[in-house]
C-alpha cells in the first residue's frame, strides 16, 4: 500500500473548530448587527410578528385558567351587589309607595279646601329637559350652558332645577344652546321662605362664592342652623316651595340690624348633567296677575291710609 493512500485527516474526536474566543466575537458582532438592523430598518419585524401568531393560542390555553378565575370571582361579585342592589329597591319602593300614598291624601284634601276656599288652582308648569353641555370658563362669574335654546321653546328668565332643587336661573338665550345663572353668582337674587318660621328673606350669592347668604333678616328673626330654605315665589319666575338650601351658619351682630346668615344650596353642578328648564310662572298667570309678578314691589311702595287700604 503506496504511502499517498493513507487517509491523513485526523478522526472527529481530534479536529480543531475555531476557538471559543473567536465564537465569541462572531456571535457579539452578529447579534449587534440584527440590533442596529432592527432598530434602524426593522428586519425582525415580520419574525417577532410570526412567532407571535404561533405562540396566540398557547398564550389563549395558558390564561384560561386565569380568565376563568377572573370571570367566577366577578360573577359572584355582582350577584352580590345585584341581591344588595335589590333590596335597596325594595326598600326605597316601599319608602316611595308609601310617601305617594300620603301625598295623594294630600293633594286630595288640598284641592278639596283650595275648592271650599274658592281660590284659583295651581298652575301646572311646563317643563324642557336639558343636558349641561360644559361650564362657563369666566372666572367671575359661575355659569353652566344647556343643549336647549330657543328653538326649543326655552326663554329668558326660565328657572332650572334638578332632582334635588333649583339650580339657577336661564340669562342668555341662543337658537340651540342657553346660558345659565346659577344661585351661587354673586349678581343672583331669589325671595325665599324658610319652611320652619316662615321667615322671607332674599337669597343672594355669597361674594366668596361657593354659597348663598341671606339678606335683609332683623338680627332677632328665628333663623337657626339647619332650616329648609324654598322659594317663596313672590318674584313670578320661581314656583313656590321649591328646595333651595339649608342654613349653614347664623352670626348675630350687636352692631348690626341684620343678621349674617349663610345657606349651602342643595343643588350644585357639580356631577348634574341633565337638568329641567322651567317656564316663567309670569307666562302662566292672566295680564294683570302677570304685570303685578313683575313689578312685586309697586304695591309695597304705595302709602297706606287708616283703615289699611291703599292709594
Amino acid at each position: 500500500m503506496s504511502l499517498n493512500t493513507l487517509d491523513r485527516t485526523p478522526p472527529p474526536f481530534f479536529r480543531q473548530g475555531p476557538s471559543a474566543l473567536t465564537r465569541v466575537l462572531l456571535f457579539a458582532s452578529l447579534s449587534v448587527f440584527l440590533m442596529a438592523m432592527d432598530s434602524r430598518v426593522g428586519v425582525t419585524q415580520p419574525l417577532r410578528s410570526a412567532i407571535a401568531v404561533l405562540l396566540r393560542p398557547l398564550q389563549q390555553v395558558m390564561l384560561t385558567p386565569v380568565h376563568t378565575l377572573s370571570a367566577s370571582r366577578d360573577y359572584l361579585t355582582g350577584i352580590a351587589a345585584v341581591r344588595q342592589s335589590a333590596e335597596a329597591a325594595r326598600a326605597q319602593l316601599a319608602r316611595l309607595s308609601e310617601r305617594s300614598l300620603q301625598l295623594e291624601v294630600q293633594q286630595q284634601e288640598n284641592q278639596r279646601l283650595r275648592q271650599l276656599l274658592d281660590l284659583r288652582p295651581r298652575v301646572n308648569v311646563p317643563t324642557h329637559a336639558a343636558e349641561i353641555l360644559y361650564t362657563s370658563s369666566d372666572p367671575y362669574t359661575r355659569q353652566v350652558v344647556i343643549d336647549r335654546g330657543s328653538l326649543q321653546g326655552i326663554r329668558a328668565g326660565s328657572p332650572v332645577i334638578n332632582e334635588v332643587g333649583v339650580l339657577g336661573q336661564v340669562t342668555r338665550v341662543y337658537p340651540g344652546s342657553s346660558e345659565v345663572t346659577l344661585l351661587t353668582d354673586r349678581d343672583s337674587a331669589l325671595p325665599v321662605l324658610l319652611e320652619r318660621s316662615a321667615q322671607r328673606s332674599i337669597a343672594m350669592g355669597s361674594p366668596r362664592g361657593g354659597g348663598l347668604e341671606l339678606r335683609y333678616v332683623a338680627g332677632n328673626a328665628d333663623v337657626q342652623v339647619g332650616d329648609r330654605v324654598l322659594t317663596s315665589g313672590l318674584d313670578g319666575v320661581y314656583p313656590s316651595g321649591y328646595p333651595v338650601g339649608r342654613v349653614a351658619a347664623v352670626e348675630r351682630r350687636t352692631q348690626s340690624d341684620f343678621a349674617q346668615i349663610e345657606v349651602h344650596p342643595v343643588a350644585t353642578p357639580d356631577g348634574v348633567r341633565h337638568v329641567l328648564v322651567l317656564d316663567p310662572m309670569a307666562a302662566q298667570l292672566p295680564a294683570s296677575a302677570a304685570s303685578e309678578a313683575s313689578a312685586p314691589g309697586r304695591a309695597a311702595s304705595a302709602p297706606i291710609r287708616k283703615g289699611g287700604r291703599s292709594k
